[in-house]
């Protein structure tokens, strides 16, 4: 069973990577020594998830004690929305590897297709509770992620949560020099994304699932949200194998070809959600799973509805 999958840029990305939003300060570093030690190689953060220091004290102690050398590693950080503007992007980049301590990122994402206002607050609020939203257009944002691979600072660069037209603009793009290599989106039983992945494998996009388990620690969960580690059917799937809900719920993202970043702070349940490749849904348990999509979006991001590059208006 393949555990990683080719980039455009013929790199290989681990196809199982530890996510780390909503990883607070005083857990993370634990959680990345955790997971490299349980045989992870990717770790996924973002300058927004306001913990890329301890993300980068726990790489930093596991190469110290030779546990792995960074070129075994595979690093993917994102630009925050505050950043749009092209003179600022090499700045931020710079400021995540500094926290980081790392010389180069394995994979740079623009974490958002919408610019918003430049400043301290990381979302910019106006009196309608609305985002303040700046006038960058992300094709030309693109073009400053294109100098980071130009300059060694960067592998390779990409995007999370654009919809197919977003990145159908950066695609035709005049004079393109980087193709996008991954798309980071959400994705789980209840938002399947067939025709955005089935599209951005088409471009040879690779697709990483972001909150593949629901993330039920998000803090705008409504008590009535439905539950995908608590769904009968799921856990019905993960006794007939033997597994957890979550191994089950991360295998489904692996047999579609599609990379997975399930987050834990969790020493077991770090391990556990690794122990992914002995085992095999059948094609009728895969089509089951589909069957649960249901449009539903733990990240809707409600504060930019009305902002001109908001994603989730497309039907895909």
């Amino acid at each position: 069973m393949a555990t990683s999958v080719k980039l455009n840029t013929g790199a290989e990305m681990p196809i199982v990577g530890l996510g780390t939003w909503k990883s607070p300060p005083g857990k993370v570093t634990e959680a990345v020594k955790s997971a490299i030690a349980a045989g992870y190689r990717h770790i996924d953060g973002a300058f927004v998830y306001q913990n890329e220091t301890e993300v980068g004290e726990g790489i930093q102690a596991m190469i110290k004690d030779g546990v792995v050398k960074r070129e075994d590693l595979f690093i993917v950080s994102k630009l925050w929305c505050t950043f749009h503007d092209k003179a600022a992007v090499k700045g931020a980049c710079q400021k995540t590897l500094s926290d980081l301590k790392l010389d180069y990122l394995d994979l740079y994402l623009v974490h958002w297709p919408m610019g918003f206002q430049s400043g301290s607050d990381l979302i910019p609020l106006g009196s309608d509770g609305l985002t303040l939203n700046d006038d960058t257009n992300f094709v030309d944002t693109w073009e400053a992620m294109e100098e980071l691979v130009d300059c060694g600072l960067v592998k390779a660069i990409g995007v999370s949560n654009f919809n197919h037209q977003q990145l159908e603009a950066i695609l035709n793009k005049p004079g393109l020099k980087h193709k996008p290599a991954n798309n980071q989106i959400e994705c789980h039983p209840y938002l399947t994304q067939d025709q955005l992945i089935s599209y951005c494998h088409s471009q040879g996009i690779t697709v990483t699932a972001y909150s593949p388990l629901g993330s039920p620690d998000r803090p705008w969960a409504k008590p009535d949200d439905p539950s995908l580690l608590e769904d009968p059917n799921i856990k019905a799937i993960a006794e007939k194998h033997n597994k957890t809900s979550a191994q089950v719920l991360i295998r489904f993202h692996i047999q579609r070809n599609v990379i997975v970043i399930p987050k834990s702070i969790t020493p077991q349940r770090i391990t556990e959600n690794f122990q992914v490749f002995d085992f095999k849904l059948s094609d009728e348990e895969m089509n089951t799973i589909l069957g649960f999509n249901r449009g539903f979006r733990v990240c809707p991001m409600q504060w930019s509805v009305k902002h001109k590059d908001y994603p989730f208006n497309a039907e895909y």
